[in-house]
Parts: C-alpha cells; structure tokens; sequence
C-alpha cells in the first residue's frame, strides 16, 4: 500500500509517460507537477516504487515507465471517472443519436469509440438471451411458405422462412400471430420455448401445422448461439500504436481477428455502470499480453443485454478512455431501450 505522496508521484509518472512515451525522470516531475516536496525526496520517492515494482528503467535510460503493476495500482486508485468535455458529450449525442434502427446503432457505435479513444473498438449485439419479445410477426409469402419475424425490446431482429406442408388461409396465419403473441410478448427470451409446448394444442385445427412450424421456428431461433455477433473498427489505431506493442503486434492483430477471443476479451458485466480493466497479462487470451482491454456492459440499468470496449496498448490514457466507455455504453443503452 502506497501512501498519498507515492501516490501522487505514481500518478504524475504515468500520465507524464503515457503522454509522452518517454522514460521519466525526477526532474522532469519538479518542472511539470506541483507535487510540493523537493527533487531529492521524489528521487527516493521513485526508488521506492521501482523496488516495489511499480516502476521500472527501461534499459540504460535514466528515466522510470510504469510496470503492470504501477498502471494496476494507478487505475485502482482513481477516485472517479473523468467527466467529458461538452464538444465529447455532443459528438456522442450527435452521432449515435441519428441512428435509425439497431444496426445502425451498432455502427455508428464502433466507428465512435474507435474515433475517440483511439484504439480498437469491439462491440457485441444485444443478446436473445438477455432480451425480451417486442413482437413477432408471421408473414404469409405464398400458401405454403411463411416468414416468421422476431423483434426483441432492444430492436434487434431475427427472421426464418418456415415451409408447409399444407396451404395455409390468411386466416389462420392471423390466428398464430395473435396467440403466438398474446402468449410471449413482453416475456424474457429464455422463458419462450417453455411458454411454446402447448400452443399447437391452442390453435385451431385449421392452423394447427402453421402454429407447430412457428413453434419450431422460434424455438430454434431462440436456442441458437448468435451472441457472437461482433463488430470491430479501428485496427489501424494499433499500427499507429506499433512504437508500444513492438514484436507483440502480430499476435495482437491476430487475436483479433477471431469472433470468440473478442467476445471473452470483453468479458461478462453484470452492471452497466461498472467499467472493467484488464492490464497486460491480466488477459488470460494468447496474443493480448501486450495489450489492455477497458469495457463495459450496455443496457437498461436493470440488465446488461451486451459488452463493448477498446483494445490498446497498455500505455493508455486509462482516465479519458474509461470515461469515453462508460459514457457511450450509458448512451447506446438508453437509444436501445427505447428503440422507437
């Protein structure tokens, strides 16, 4: 445990270095702080934290860069997220409050996060299985064929063409639609195939065959396991970055181009108000022990529906970016829980 004067000399460290990229030096500390305690005890200072492994001299250089350790224990002990500026509040508001539907949202919340934070940005869909139905519509395509749409509370939209074995009137397709939603609207995604056992049984024997097809339809459509679904935007952010991640970037590049190894880069958040940081070897993935992983959950503050965050090196601006992450999960959370 570090006392408050350490402290502050491991803060100054780090956000001199993480500016500069250069090693730091006690006297470049004295100019550009006012830490109120003379250059020789912030040398002590320093030798202190490079013994406990907070700090460290890279190579022959006179100055100290944090370790792992020092960026863990910086981010640990901030005492509250950064607020935005207004010119980064209404590039939010703006850009992501002209999105149109779901997708649109997703894309325009990628290409943001990478923009502003500078770094790689992966965003999740919103899970089925995290969800409740909107509505689900039965659309007849000709007598034997119809299309079955799902539409969860967070605008997402999945769709099936279902084929019959029989002809089927415009009558009983209306008839499925309304029980198939009067029996799961507005319920949770994970409680549907339960609610579904015994809807053919409801139907009338003329829409019996369509109801059971339905059925089937959402069943497999809610068991399936779309939550991969991934989107990534600013990997020439990394390029850019290549000075930090050296020989490393190769690997880093190639962790991200699997679905999977995003998905568990993100994590599970519990809570949207919660930002997560994961530091160099803290990230179990092959590949991304160079890197750091800021994210969070976005939703409605009583479910978490999906994950997004940043990839960078771990010479980040851990302040600025964990704000620009929470801030943007806060706002694609509300544009999603009121998908009108």
């Amino acid at each position: 445990m570090l006392d408050e004067r350490k402290l502050s000399v491991l803060r100054a460290l780090v956000v001199d270095y993480v500016n500069t990229g250069e090693p730091v030096g006690s006297k470049a500390l004295v100019d550009r702080h006012r830490l109120g305690v003379s250059p020789a005890t912030i040398r002590n200072d320093m030798a202190v934290l490079e013994e406990e492994g907070y700090i460290v001299a890279p190579h022959t250089s006179a100055g100290r860069i944090p370790t792992e350790k020092g960026y863990r224990y910086f981010v640990d002990h901030m005492t509250s997220l950064r607020p935005l500026s207004t010119p980064e509040r209404r590039a939010i508001h703006d850009f992501l409050g002209g999105a149109h539907d779901l997708d649109d949202a997703v894309v325009r919340t990628v290409k943001l996060l990478s923009q502003l934070t500078h770094q790689v940005a992966v965003v999740q869909y919103p899970s089925l299985q995290r969800s409740s139905v909107r509505h689900i519509e039965v659309v007849g395509l000709t007598p034997r064929r119809i299309l079955v749409v799902v539409i969860s509370d967070t605008g997402r939209v999945d769709q099936r063409l279902v084929e019959l074995e029989q002809d089927l009137s415009e009558e009983a397709i209306t008839e499925v639609r309304d029980l198939v939603n009067r029996t799961c609207a507005d319920r949770p995604f994970d409680e549907v195939p339960a609610l579904l056992i015994d809807l053919p049984a409801r139907a009338h024997p003329d829409a019996r065959q369509a109801a059971a097809a339905v059925v089937d339809a959402l069943t497999e459509t809610v068991g399936e396991k779309r939550d991969d679904r991934v989107l990534i935007a600013g990997t020439a952010n990394l390029a850019r970055a290549g000075e930090d991640f050296g020989s490393a970037l190769e690997p880093v590049l190639a962790a991200l181009e699997e679905q999977m190894v995003l998905l568990r880069l993100l994590g599970e958040q519990t809570d949207v108000a919660s930002v997560s940081v994961r530091i160099g070897t803290e990230n179990e993935i092959s590949g991304l022990s160079s890197a750091s992983v800021v994210a969070s959950g976005y939703g409605s503050p009583e479910r978490v529906v999906a994950q997004l965050g940043v990839v960078g090196p771990t010479r980040m601006d851990y302040a600025a970016t964990m704000s620009t992450v929470h801030a943007v999960a806060r706002y694609l959370g509300r544009i999603i829980g009121d998908p009108t």
